[in-house]
């Protein structure tokens, strides 16, 4: 199962070419990642994820340049689970076209201590539904 979040393509994302800028691609993969990890979660109960996730890794395939103009949409799943971090992969796509495709390793984290720690078996079972192997 995927998790789909429509982020909308700001002015302030445009470069001097007319296109978002690569960057800024960061920004609407986090939007979306943010809307799972924080909403999509509380929605089911689910709120130790806001207590801190920092992003050990990110990976960006840019195919096609993304003008101004309507929501983008992005889908993203796990694409692997580990004790103590996970994988997240995103397609974002404008319209019909996909135009990135991106993943960011994720490290549940103890903002008050400094460390990374364990997913919970809570976190894992929000998780599970969206691995796709």
């Amino acid at each position: 199962m995927r998790f789909t979040h429509d982020v909308a393509v700001r002015w302030s994302d445009m470069d001097a070419y007319g296109h978002v800028n690569n960057a800024r691609f960061l920004t609407l993969y986090e939007e979306a990642r943010v809307a799972m990890f924080f909403v999509g979660a509380r929605a089911q109960g689910l709120t130790s994820f806001e207590d801190g996730i920092v992003i050990s890794r990110h990976e960006v395939d840019y195919l096609r340049p993304v003008d101004y103009g309507d929501a983008v949409r992005i889908e993203l799943w796990v694409s692997e689970l580990r004790a103590a971090s996970f994988t997240v992969d995103y397609e974002l796509f404008d319209g019909d076209v996909l135009a990135s495709r991106a993943r960011s390793v994720c490290v549940p984290f103890n903002l008050e201590k400094q460390f990374p720690r364990r997913l919970t078996t809570a976190e894992k079972d929000f998780l599970k539904p969206y691995q796709e192997l």
